[in-house]
């Protein structure tokens, strides 16, 4: 099998999984928003340069399962979030104790954010369920476009000491793909008022693609050409979702605003 044919292979098993698991909502989504914050942290702190005393490791792993589990059984986000700051103060000094520096406490932001943000978003209702839509929606349209616009046209670098592959032209041909993918959703779904949710669409497809430059910065920083090798064909976890969670955490942070930290899909997708 080419490398070209594994990929496509394994983009349509992940799909086919994340969207059966999406639909069906309640634990199983929570489980896998969860499992996903695992992973992440653990590619994180397999990329950090130098390594992470094991103690250390095993401390930000706890402090991360502790988190993610107020979301799991279904608590509020208070709970979820006073047990994240918890955690964290626990993992710095602990890191300042030991003399590392913050790997692991970047580390657990950044995945429990992730977690925490799909978890919510999802929740247990129709609104959750088109929120996580409406979000894949963008995301992979603004993946596809920014892919094949680049492709077709090229054109100036977007940030070549970064990721050199990325143009100008596929950037904004990705922002017009998100904004395209996230209407159709949100017609296809009833939801509205579209003009909002196009505002809302332009800025997750340019928050995925700033979390792809983030992932590939932290990637470069550390030497290392992929997160992992946990998906055949496609590196790591962290490779896959850095846009979707970029986008995820900005849109939990939107209907937050909204609708509160444990319904924030009633912010923008209610009928």
């Amino acid at each position: 099998m080419s490398n070209l044919q594994l990929r496509v292979l394994s983009a349509v098993v992940m799909a086919a999984l994340v969207l059966a698991v999406t639909f069906w909502g309640g634990l199983p989504a929570r489980l896998l928003a969860a499992a996903l914050a695992v992973a992440m942290l653990h590619e994180w702190l397999a990329m950090v340069r130098g390594g992470v005393d094991r103690r250390l490791v095993a401390l930000a792993f706890v402090a991360l399962l502790a988190a993610m589990a107020p979301m799991v059984f279904g608590l509020g986000a208070a709970v979820a979030f006073a047990t994240l700051g918890v955690g964290l103060a626990v993992v710095l000094v602990a890191a300042r104790v030991l003399e590392q520096g913050t790997a692991a406490g970047s580390g657990l932001v950044y995945a429990a954010l992730s977690g925490l943000s799909l978890g919510y978003l999802r929740g247990d209702d129709h609104a959750g369920l088109v929120a996580i839509l409406f979000l894949f929606a963008v995301v992979w349209s603004t993946d596809v476009l920014a892919y094949f616009v680049g492709r077709s046209l090229g054109g100036p670098k977007l940030a070549p000491a970064i990721s050199p592959g990325k143009t100008w032209s596929g950037a904004l041909g990705g922002a017009a793909g998100g904004v395209l993918g996230g209407l159709l959703l949100a017609a296809a779904a009833g939801v509205g008022p579209l003009p909002l949710l196009g505002l809302v669409a332009l800025l997750l497809s340019m928050v995925a693609q700033a979390g792809d430059l983030f992932e590939s910065a932290i990637k470069r920083r550390n030497g290392v050409k992929d997160s992992g090798n946990l998906i055949p064909g496609h590196g790591g976890v962290m490779d896959r979702v850095d846009g979707l969670v970029a986008a995820a955490i900005a849109l939990y942070l939107i209907g937050w605003l909204l609708a509160g930290a444990d319904l924030p899909a009633h912010g923008l997708f209610l009928p």
